[in-house]
């Protein structure tokens, strides 16, 4: 297996200024991607009382994005080639507002269903996002915008979590409306969106073929699994921690607050770690530290319960600043637009699939042995591997361009 990486040089593609617009358009976009996901778990014993779908179906239902992302992803980057990124992006956001809509129709069915199609929708979004950045964004500016859109995307998902339930409790139609209100998200970023299709050209139309995916680098591959292994992190935590907190004695209350406030640390990490990083291009040892973060928040977790405020700062400090590298390496570490979108398929399909097992095998291995210490000590040791991913990801290295195809 090849290195797959060259020395970085500056594009010549890259944009020498940053508008507005292209930002407001970016974070609304972001706004979308975690929205109508997060507030699933708040709701889901009010879905398994009302529909009778058993726990092991409720969990599938939490895991499918997971999966639908996995699938879906590394067919993006040929989909945007042959028809433009912002033409893809604003079909992804009409489909996600339909698949919203699905969702929330009185059926079992329609329920999984609309879960498929916008969990697919959002997919898209995640692969294009990094693409479309690294197309239109100045290079010395990538970190700053990956970092802005990392924390609306969290802020979203924060606060989606937070008043799920009392939507549901406040308005007619309970949890199947309040599962509908990321509808106004997306209708809000399809808006902003449309415009910018005017001018956008698919790239079939050129000589050169589509950027093969790059699964022969070394680079892509510590790109991919830094990717995979700090969203298995996350979306047990978001799955699991007011289940373990519980299981340690904390009231269920006190619980949801604890995962809120997990989210609000996350969020100021993202938005710190480009003032933390401002110049620097080589982000190894901030990729490991990040990682060894986390894995002490679980550490801690596991060995004083009573400490959780302080388990959850370790945890949304380190969780936080691996998100933000976790994107911006897709496309930092790719040599232009195209490379970024065949590197983000990649890199987010092996991701979600990998984090597609995490909440799924922590809640089999809870159910066997009746207890979150077995868990928790693989979810320390997959983090002090993730350290090692993230310090060969943040190599400041290009993933090398195979022949087109």
């Amino acid at each position: 297996m090849t290195t797959g990486a060259i020395n970085t040089t500056k594009s010549t593609s890259s944009p020498a200024t940053l508008g507005a617009g292209l930002v407001l358009a970016i974070v609304l976009v972001a706004a979308n991607l975690r929205a109508t996901l997060t507030g699933v778990g708040t709701l889901l014993p009010a879905i398994e009382y009302d529909t009778g779908l058993p726990a092991s179906w409720g969990g599938f239902l939490s895991t499918l994005p997971l999966l639908t992302f996995a699938a879906t992803s590394p067919f993006v980057g040929r989909v945007s080639h042959r028809f433009g990124s912002a033409r893809v992006l604003a079909l992804a956001l009409a489909v996600l507002a339909a698949g919203t809509i699905v969702r929330s129709l009185p059926s079992i069915a329609c329920l999984f269903l609309g879960t498929i199609v916008l969990s697919a929708a959002i997919a898209f979004g995640n692969v294009l996002l990094p693409s479309i950045i690294r197309q239109s964004v100045p290079s010395a500016r990538i970190p700053l915008i990956s970092a802005a859109y990392v924390t609306v995307m969290g802020f979203v998902a924060a606060v989606s979590s937070g008043i799920s339930v009392p939507l549901a409790d406040a308005l007619p139609g309970s949890w199947r409306t309040s599962l509908a209100w990321g509808l106004v998200l997306a209708v809000a970023a399809l808006a902003v969106w449309l415009p910018r299709m005017r001018g956008d050209r698919p790239a079939a139309s050129n000589d050169t073929g589509h950027s093969p995916t790059p699964w022969k680098s070394v680079l892509a591959w510590q790109v991919a699994v830094f990717m995979g292994l700090q969203s298995l992190g996350f979306y047990t935590i978001i799955a699991w921690l007011p289940s373990i907190l519980a299981h340690q004695g904390m009231d269920p209350a006190g619980a949801g607050w604890m995962l809120f406030f997990y989210q609000v640390v996350a969020l100021v990490s993202s938005m710190l770690l480009p003032l933390v990083t401002r110049g620097r291009h080589d982000q190894r040892f901030t990729a490991a530290v990040a990682s060894v973060l986390v894995a002490a928040g679980f550490a801690l977790l596991l060995a004083t319960p009573g400490l959780a405020v302080l388990s959850c700062v370790l945890l949304g400090l380190g969780g936080g600043a691996c998100l933000v590298m976790a994107l911006s390496f897709q496309s930092q570490r790719a040599a232009g637009p195209d490379e970024s979108a065949a590197l983000a398929g990649m890199a987010q399909g092996v991701g979600y699939l990998v984090a597609a097992a995490g909440p799924l095998l922590l809640g089999v291995l809870h159910d066997t042995t009746r207890d979150w210490t077995v868990p928790l000590i693989l979810l320390i040791v997959l983090n002090l591997v993730m350290s090692f991913f993230g310090y060969g990801a943040g190599r400041d290295r290009h993933v090398r361009s195979a022949v087109r195809q």
